[in-house]
């Protein structure tokens, strides 16, 4: 007799900050008595073992997408590494956006599935496909069918919709067209819960059944963390600072963007934290710092200014902090629209066009306007009283109790 409920795998294909609300949904799934094993990509095999969840690999890896050739190479490897899991043992699959032809796993291997999506990708006339080229509404009839061609044309879609067809080859499937593809998953109303929260995107009224928004899930902090001491010292040695991070991509030039940083924090006379790929005391006003928990550090922030990831989006929104939307790519620019739409940020600064002056002008307005914090704080107040793993835990025991 097992001492679980049900075996869950879920596919958390993506950076750190797709992996990270993952492991607090698992926690949370565990704690309800159930497996729970998370498949990601090698670098965050920490984040997920420290949560205390079971970890599989997933080849590949994300931030190689800034060129087409490794884009392309990335997809092979995410076929393989997708077809790969149909071997291991499961009773649900559960499947962030990046990892939706997962479903295609979860039929070979015979067992139901369900998005765990972090994007609200469906077809909407709310707002234009996210994730695509498209930054403003295009009219609600030409926005849904914007969304519609994301799913049923490869060449128009994100990288998940041309891997569905090739992980059926690779797992035996019959083949299906993207077009029956999407079809079937709307006419079946496959469960999508939605992991941010309905005060930051209202559920859109043309929706099918079946596509929840349930509240954000938070990623664990690493148990036992403690900030560095220079950090500490450093945050009460004078004013709030304001954070300055662009996300996985700090990376790849990290020097580019720190002096970019240093330059807006000069003009702007504050002090700032900064996550830009380099590490230690700058200046006496500045200190750049590698992983730190972001639930942890911007509570304690004037302002914060980042890349717009959903992660990222989310966990500064449960802070109450002023934001500065710097977004970079797929889904960043939509995230970065909901924080000017909320009120909580001004205009975004597109990171092709952002200099130190206009990074500074935006710090400075974040900063001295009240009106931002206010809106902040009363929209942080909402978050934080979500339970948004609370659907999903449900959904999950209906499903067990019926498999009985």
């Amino acid at each position: 007799m097992r001492l679980y409920d049900m075996r869950i795998l879920l596919i958390g294909v993506g950076t750190r900050g797709d992996v990270g609300p993952y492991t607090g949904l698992g926690s949370r799934l565990r704690a309800a008595g159930h497996e729970v094993t998370i498949a990601a990509h090698e670098p965050y095999r920490d984040l997920v073992t420290g949560a205390g969840l079971a970890y599989l690999p997933v080849p590949g890896d994300p931030l190689s997408l800034l060129s087409i050739r490794a884009f392309r190479h990335y997809g092979e490897q995410l076929v393989e590494g997708l077809a790969g899991l149909a071997g291991q043992r499961a009773d649900l699959l559960l499947t962030g956006v990046a990892g939706t032809p997962a479903r295609h796993v979860a039929e070979a291997m015979g067992v139901p599935s369900m998005g765990v999506h972090l994007q609200p990708i469906d077809p909407t006339g709310d707002f234009p496909p996210v994730m695509s080229v498209f930054q403003r509404s295009l009219g609600r009839w030409a926005n849904r069918r914007a969304a519609r061609l994301a799913f049923e044309v490869p060449a128009a879609g994100p990288l998940i919709t041309g891997l569905s067809t090739r992980i059926r080859t690779r797992l035996g499937l019959p083949p299906m067209t993207p077009r029956a593809l999407h079809l079937r998953r709307e006419t079946t109303r496959w469960p999508v819960f939605h992991g941010f929260s309905p005060l930051v995107v209202p559920r859109p009224a043309d929706w099918r059944p079946g596509l929840e928004i349930t509240g954000y899930w938070w990623p664990l902090r690493p148990p036992g963390w403690q900030p560095d001491p220079v950090l500490r010292d450093f945050l009460a040695a004078g004013p709030k600072p304001v954070f300055v991070g662009f996300g996985s991509l700090a990376d790849t030039r990290a020097e580019r963007y720190t002096e970019l940083a240093l330059g807006a924090l000069r003009r702007a006379g504050l002090r700032g934290v900064l996550q830009t790929g380099v590490r230690g005391r700058l200046t006496d006003d500045v200190l750049a710092v590698g992983d730190v928990p972001h639930d942890w550090l911007f509570p304690q922030m004037a302002a914060v200014a980042h890349h717009c990831g959903a992660g990222t989006t989310g966990i500064g929104l449960r802070a109450g902090a002023p934001a500065v939307a710097v977004p970079v790519m797929n889904d960043q620019p939509f995230w970065a629209s909901r924080l000017t739409a909320l009120g909580v940020a001004p205009a975004a600064l597109p990171f092709r066009r952002l200099t130190s002056a206009r990074l500074a002008a935006a710090l400075t307005t974040a900063v001295t306007d009240p009106v931002y914090r206010r809106r902040a704080q009363a929209l942080a107040a909402g978050i934080s009283a979500e339970d948004g793993a609370a659907p999903v835990v449900e959904a999950v025991r209906r499903l067990s109790d019926r498999a009985r």
